[in-house]
């Protein structure tokens, strides 16, 4: 591996985060305001579950080593399993990232009213799509410094917005849009997890990107669980926060929840800073799982899953060609998706993604409990993550989650088959 594509602990861990930190803390507060703050007993559930498995993430990193670790470690149980692993997480990075970018679009509306319509969304989220694409080309050592500016960036205004949420919070407020469904806690939180979930996607990026990480025995499980607590305790205080100062029925109709917030308790001018710093956080994230993209495409052209004319394979060499492949399709989902609304078309992405990021990350946990190399508490926490995954999964229900379950039951025969031609081979 060439010097200049390594990076170390605190680089890996700012793209942990910073994969983390975007459209999540930036987008979610509207996505959950239709079921009400109750939705934080769900952001502390799912913080418990992302340490879970990060913990699995960094036992994997430690004892089996391999930048195409989301292949080969499911491909042990099976290597049927180690296609649909790679099929559904590489499928995340250009279906996942455009819900990404929406978050950053909306944004930008709220600065640029034009950029509201159907057709401004659809121009704006091209346009950044290609953007990002040209950054990502400048490779790995651009990107992380990148992402990581952004990631400060970021945090600063946020970290004081959360402190004016505090200081103008409502406990009326909070109460009043405690649980605007009506319906039993137990019928509306567990569902809010594959949403709220989105957020803590990306948990795995120091491992999906070892091959540009310094000593990645020590330094992958250092980013991994370093950069989920980081991420969820600013998730829980902004969901409180934001949920303090707007009622649940106008938080559901925002596109920049964090900047109306702020914009109520110290006025338009310091919403419109917010705004930008949210832009740009937006933008550390995008480019950072442009990365992570490209190496998700690089490892399954390695691994035979996808044709070689579509990414290099080499993990010496930055995946240029696959870059450019992954800006095409996200180009074709943003087309595909585009509605009448930001939210409805973010939903619908983040469902899809989500559904299939769960699969991967179960594949994983069922990985570390059959590794008979572990010891009987790893593998025990292998089976505490799988558990967790498929729950989440059961909670959300066949509406939310059947086109990700239709996609990995298409996924299982086409694995079979490259599996049987390889032994054949």
């Amino acid at each position: 591996m060439k010097a200049e594509r390594k990076i170390g602990p605190v680089l890996a861990t700012a793209l942990v985060a910073g994969n983390m930190i975007g459209s999540g803390i930036f987008l979610l507060p509207a996505s959950l305001a239709h079921i009400g703050s109750s939705t934080v007993i769900g952001w502390v559930v799912s913080l418990g579950g992302a340490l879970l498995l990060a913990g699995v993430f960094a036992l994997l990193a430690a004892t089996r080593p391999s930048p195409d670790g989301l292949v080969q470690w499911p491909a042990k149980v099976h290597p049927a399993f180690g296609f649909v692993s790679w099929a559904a997480y590489w499928a995340t990075g250009w279906i996942g990232t455009v819900a990404v970018i929406l978050a950053g679009v909306g944004y930008l509306g709220a600065l640029l009213p034009a950029l509201k319509s159907p057709l401004g969304m659809l121009a704006a989220t091209l346009g950044m799509i290609w953007l990002f694409t040209l950054l990502a080309l400048f490779g790995a050592r651009l990107v992380t410094r990148f992402s990581g500016l952004t990631l400060i960036i970021g945090l600063a205004p946020v970290l004081i917005a959360i402190g004016l949420g505090f200081a103008a919070f409502s406990p009326d407020i909070f109460a009043a849009s405690w649980n605007v469904t009506g319906k039993p806690l137990l019928a509306t939180v567990p569902p809010s997890l594959l949403i709220i979930f989105w957020a803590f996607l990306g948990l795995e990026s120091a491992n999906i990107a070892e091959a540009v990480v310094d000593n990645p025995r020590r330094n992958v499980p250092i980013a991994a669980l370093g950069g989920v607590l980081v991420a969820g305790m600013i998730y829980i205080a902004a969901s409180v926060a934001v949920m303090g100062v707007i009622p649940a029925a106008e938080l559901q109709l925002s596109t920049a929840p964090f900047a109306e917030v702020v914009a109520r308790v110290a006025g338009p001018a310091a919403g419109m800073f917010v705004a930008v710093c949210a832009i740009l956080k937006i933008c550390g994230t995008t480019v950072g799982w442009f990365l992570v993209n490209g190496e998700s495409g690089r490892s399954g052209a390695a691994a035979g899953y996808l044709p070689r004319f579509m990414s290099e394979s080499d993990p010496d060499i930055l995946p240029r060609r696959g870059l450019v492949i992954l800006a095409v399709l996200m180009s074709l989902v943003s087309l595909a998706t585009i509605s009448p609304t930001l939210n409805d078309q973010f939903n619908a992405i983040l469902n899809l993604s989500v559904t299939l990021v769960m699969a991967v990350y179960a594949l994983c946990a069922l990985a570390l409990l059959l590794d008979g190399g572990q010891t009987a508490a790893s593998r025990l926490l292998g089976l505490a993550a799988l558990g967790f995954t498929i729950w989440v999964v059961v909670a959300s229900g066949l509406p939310s989650t059947w086109p990700g379950l239709v996609l990995l039951a298409l996924a299982v025969p086409v694995g079979w088959v490259l599996q049987r031609r390889g032994a054949r081979g």
